[in-house]
């Protein structure tokens, strides 16, 4: 059964058509990676996900139910969940108060610690949840925010550029996250940039251009899509 599903999506900005009659279907239980240049469309698609737009035709469906119209909050609130490339986190809270905040209303009060220390281990945070959030490296940042995104123990989990800007290191331990996350049956569909990372985690890529959907299959075959290589890697392999 499909967790997220649009059929015929379109956005258009004035005469600019951002998202062109998308036909997109996501297994529940994969981790699928969207991938393309800049202004293929991956935010805009992304935002139509969310409700933020709202489509100029076509439909979303999302685990059984017609999400096309629906506000963002009735969509978080069916199990849909994001962390955004730049970190929305409380810069002047402690990372636990942080956590709190965004738990608070999905666990009952008496089971909320334990669920925080559960996420501060997970998260690499432990030692970290007494210090204020905006004193963390960049990396703990975007850790923070993917476990206040995980907290609301969502089915489909949105993951926008999740590695930008991190170390090697730090990019390997959120693949990691994200294949525990999957193996605790979260559906996850992530923009990212980084070819090692996509091919850490994805099962299947999506590569969309000009707002079409270019290309699909496992990141094997997508590396060696000349097609691919042209318009995203800037190489062809003649």
């Amino acid at each position: 059964m499909a967790m997220l599903q649009t059929r015929a999506l379109d956005k258009w900005f004035g005469g600019l058509h951002v998202t062109d009659k998308v036909d997109f279907e996501l297994p529940a239980g994969e981790v699928h990676c969207l991938i393309g240049p800049n202004g293929a469309g991956k935010s805009t698609f992304f935002r139509l996900i969310l409700g933020e737009h709202l489509p100029s035709g076509g439909s979303i469906h999302f685990d059984g139910h017609d999400i096309t119209s629906a506000k963002p909050f009735a969509r978080i609130r069916r199990g849909i969940s994001v962390k955004f490339q730049v970190p929305g986190i409380f810069k002047a809270l402690s990372v636990r108060q942080n956590l709190v905040i965004a738990l608070q209303d999905h666990h009952a009060p008496a089971h909320l610690g334990e669920e925080v220390d559960r996420l501060l281990e997970f998260l690499n945070l432990s030692q970290a949840d007494r210090q204020l959030a905006g004193n963390l490296s960049h990396g703990q940042k975007q850790w923070l925010e993917i476990g206040m995104a995980v907290g609301l123990r969502p089915k489909l989990l949105l993951l926008d550029e999740p590695t930008a800007g991190m170390t090697p290191d730090e990019t390997f331990a959120t693949g990691e996250m994200v294949q525990a996350l999957n193996r605790e049956g979260v559906t996850v569909l992530a923009v990212e940039h980084d070819m090692a990372f996509v091919r850490q985690i994805a099962q299947r890529v999506t590569v969309l251009h000009f707002g079409k959907i270019f290309a699909q299959g496992t990141i094997d075959e997508i590396v060696a899509d000349e097609r691919v290589a042209a318009i995203y890697l800037g190489e062809s392999h003649d």
